[in-house]
């Protein structure tokens, strides 16, 4: 076992329901991984070696997603985000609860609220009620049920621990179209979906090398 899983393991037993709970367990591992990053150091470089979780890492037009752990009998991961030029959310809650500490830039998080949506919903009355700037250093914790969006300076970056699912889908609104969806996981989406957001090797390197340039691990 290497410190990656050793910090994971310190996870388990959170109650992912009580965001507070959350929160501090979290923020406890999040401060260890970044203030001594030798143990992401290390996961990156036998990242490559680690087919179980290259298949997990993602890129898209506007966000890469890096995957360091992932148990597989919890459900809980910690993951890389790169936000990525012109990235921004369309407002959105999650499968998923989860705690995010911002290593690099910063973005400006919109909050919704817990609100009980359908696709029926209509984006553009949907009230924003808290505005806050996530600037390096801070630590968060959002529990699945809040909608929320985000606007990330161009290569802010941040660790995640995001904790087991506890639904299928989730719902994504657009503001300017008055459109809304649901989007499912992994495990339901049509493979040429999955092939279309895998991260490659180069792009593997890529994002790494930045990484290192920036002086992150």
């Amino acid at each position: 076992m290497d410190e990656m899983d050793r910090i994971a393991g310190e996870l388990t037993w959170i109650d992912w329901n009580d965001i507070d709970e959350v929160e501090t367990k979290c923020r406890s591992a999040l401060d260890m991984l970044a203030t001594d990053p030798a143990a992401i150091r290390q996961r990156l470089l036998d990242l490559p070696n680690r087919p179980d979780l290259m298949k997990l890492c993602e890129h898209y037009d506007i966000l890469d997603k890096v995957v360091l752990h992932n148990d597989t009998y919890t459900g809980v991961r910690i993951r890389l985000h790169i936000f990525l030029p012109g990235y921004f959310d369309r407002p959105h809650n999650h499968r998923w609860s989860y705690a995010s500490r911002i290593l690099r830039g910063h973005y400006r998080h919109y909050l919704f609220g817990n609100t009980e949506l359908d696709e029926q919903v209509e984006p553009a009355k949907l009230p924003v009620l808290h505005v806050r700037e996530e600037p390096v250093g801070t630590t968060y914790a959002l529990h699945h049920s809040m909608v929320h969006a985000v606007v990330a300076e161009p290569y802010s970056a941040s660790l995640v621990v995001r904790g087991p699912a506890v639904k299928d889908k989730f719902l994504v609104m657009d503001r300017q179209t008055g459109e809304a969806w649901w989007q499912y996981g992994a495990n339901s989406e049509p493979e040429i979906d999955a092939k279309r957001k895998a991260m490659t090797r180069a792009r593997f390197a890529e994002v790494t090398g930045w990484m290192q340039e920036w002086g992150l691990f």
